[in-house]
């Protein structure tokens, strides 16, 4: 029986070397986004050698000086945190990303942290698919449930709200408390904010027939044995 050695990191679960290494080759900002069972926070990092140097970043409770008065980690707030982390990022002069997940999931929530960076003008290789609808980012689920429990059973819908209510926010009125907010960070963004209300219009499509035509696009995975230079 032989004995593989690993590396720390990997067997503590923390860093992705595969994922880390096409960082490194790449050579671009990249995004990571963290979200907790309160708040999100997210990072635009440029890669170096000898570490990651922050270029921006924004956390979900930034969203109370705008006027906030939701949860800060569901998928308004994570859409949210992700156009004011793009608000930054283009006032830094960076307008070009990647997504990094590490060994994390690329969950639902994420992806509407994603959309609201590609909303605010960052161009990032995405297909539209993999972001969430209109509905879903602007808490249109929220106020359709709360309709339905409140005309069901007004006390549990004091109670599940309770959090909202307490803050002056009809959990019915998510969606107008969105926008309200969504347009008082966006008027600040400093480029034409017509492509806020497309949505996926903004998304940079990889199809095979681009990745073709464009000679300039070199795409190059590491092996298992390691990156070797050509």
């Amino acid at each position: 029986m032989t004995y593989t050695n690993t590396l720390k990191r990997i067997r503590q679960n923390k860093t992705n070397y595969r994922k880390r290494s096409a960082i490194l080759i790449g050579r671009q900002p990249f995004i990571a986004a963290k979200i907790s069972s309160q708040n999100i926070s997210a990072q635009a990092l440029k890669p170096t050698l000898t570490g990651d140097i922050v270029v921006a970043s924004a956390h979900s409770r930034e969203l109370i000086q705008q006027g906030w008065k939701g949860a800060m980690n569901s998928m308004p707030a994570c859409y949210l945190t992700g156009l004011l982390l793009g608000k930054k990022c283009i006032e830094k002069g960076a307008t070009n990303a990647v997504l990094y997940t590490g060994n994390h999931p690329f969950t639902t929530r994420i992806a509407a942290c994603l959309k609201g960076i590609v909303d605010s003008g960052i161009n990032i290789p995405v297909s539209a698919e993999s972001l969430p609808d209109e509905n879903r980012v602007s808490g249109k689920h929220i106020a359709e449930y709360a309709n339905l429990l409140k005309d069901d059973d007004e006390e549990k819908y004091n109670s599940r709200f309770s959090a909202l209510l307490k803050q002056g926010l009809r959990p019915e009125d998510y969606p107008r408390h969105f926008e309200e907010i969504r347009m008082r960070i966006s008027d600040k963004l400093p480029h034409d904010n017509e492509t806020l209300n497309q949505g996926s219009n903004t998304v940079t499509k990889l199809t095979k027939e681009k990745i073709n035509n464009d000679s300039n696009t070199k795409i190059k995975r590491p092996s298992k044995g390691g990156s070797k230079k050509e």
